[in-house]
């Protein structure tokens, strides 16, 4: 079995961040979010990884992930030119498909628990195609799924006005190489996108079988900014294990599951966990609150920080009380004016901010 990872696309919902940085390399508790996808597909078994890239951001995807080797793995990358769909990016990589079947994982989706045990059920129960469900409350945004009593699936729609369940794709499939027949068998969308949607659906038009498996655990899709906010608190919460190796102070406190990385300093400042700070840091005369990722080299002094990711080499001084920010690299964040009080900021990167 092979995987196939999607890892293009334009991030326009994130942006100006993904100016410079694609949206699969933001951190969640300070580790890029392809990674934690990657790994859950070595934990699932599988080391031949085909990676889609756009040409905007493919070079950023190839420096951070390389090789593979640091997961044991093959990658290979495969150039999608234009985003034209989820069913044209398998078309565009059938080439290293070939006759394998294959895992096929959105690479800005987190789910708990990983994708070993969708992959043995597929194994098992030899299907033409696995989809991963997840109820929602508003299923009118996704793909939704009908299923039978077996839990085969019999219908699939994209984003329906009146859903007749709130079962929603998740982002996450496995696949024959039946697929490829079934997506030269499609047309594009109203959208002009080939839909992997539309692709199983043809799969059962053909009379072929789609099995369901519903996730219980948490998913989370990274591609907004509230949404990156809310996973980073999400695997802090789930996943941080209190490690605490760089320098703290006598006039520090460090309370809770709080991972300060070697290197990093904390000076007269409180951290509440859940809360990552990467190596290099320098936490000063501050307050760092829960739910907090600070990058590697950042500096924040006479600071208040809360519910918040802030990337690498940026600085934040004298703000009073920092919340729900998403914070880009070499940013420079100070206060000026005594009225503001709370901060909400949405910054990209290179950027300098005077409040």
């Amino acid at each position: 079995m092979k995987a196939l990872i999607l890892a293009g696309g334009k991030g326009t919902r994130l942006k100006p961040i993904t100016h410079t940085i694609p949206k699969q390399l933001l951190p969640v508790a300070n580790k890029p979010i392809l990674f934690y996808v990657i790994d859950q597909v070595k934990e699932a078994g599988i080391k031949d990884i085909g990676i889609i890239i756009s040409p905007e951001t493919g070079a950023y995807i190839k420096e951070a992930v390389g090789d593979g080797k640091r997961w044991n793995c093959r990658i290979t990358y495969i150039s999608q030119d234009e985003p034209l769909g989820l069913a044209h990016a398998v078309k565009t990589a059938q080439p290293f498909l070939g006759k394998s079947t294959f895992l096929m994982f959105l690479g800005d989706n987190l789910i708990e628990g990983g994708v070993k045990s969708f992959v043995q059920e597929f194994e098992s129960n030899s299907p033409e195609a696995l989809v991963l469900l997840k109820e929602v409350l508003d299923p009118r945004l996704f793909g939704v799924a009908e299923l039978n009593k077996k839990g085969e699936v019999v219908h699939l729609v994209e984003k329906p006005k009146e859903p007749k369940t709130n079962l929603a794709l998740v982002g996450i499939y496995l696949f024959t190489p039946q697929i490829h027949q079934a997506i030269a068998g499609i047309k594009p969308s109203w959208r002009g996108e080939l839909e992997i949607t539309d692709a199983i659906q043809k799969l059962l038009d053909m009379g072929k079988k789609v099995r369901s498996h519903i996730l219980k655990g948490w998913w989370l899709d990274t591609g907004k900014k509230d949404d990156l906010l809310e996973a980073n608190r999400v695997v802090l919460d789930s996943l941080l294990k209190r490690d605490v190796k760089g320098d703290i102070d006598s006039k520090s406190k460090i309370v809770g599951r709080v991972e300060v990385k070697k290197g990093a300093r904390i000076e007269n400042s409180t951290v509440r966990g859940p809360v990552s700070i990467a190596e290099g840091c320098l936490i000063k005369n501050s307050f760092i609150g829960p739910f907090t990722s600070i990058g590697t080299s950042t500096i924040v002094e006479d600071s208040s920080v809360g519910h918040s990711v802030i990337l690498e080499n940026s600085r934040i001084h004298r703000m009073e009380r920092l919340e729900d920010s998403l914070i880009g690299t070499r940013v420079e964040l100070r206060r000026a004016d005594e009225r503001f009080k709370t901060v909400k900021i949405f910054v990209g990167c290179d950027s300098s901010l005077e409040l």
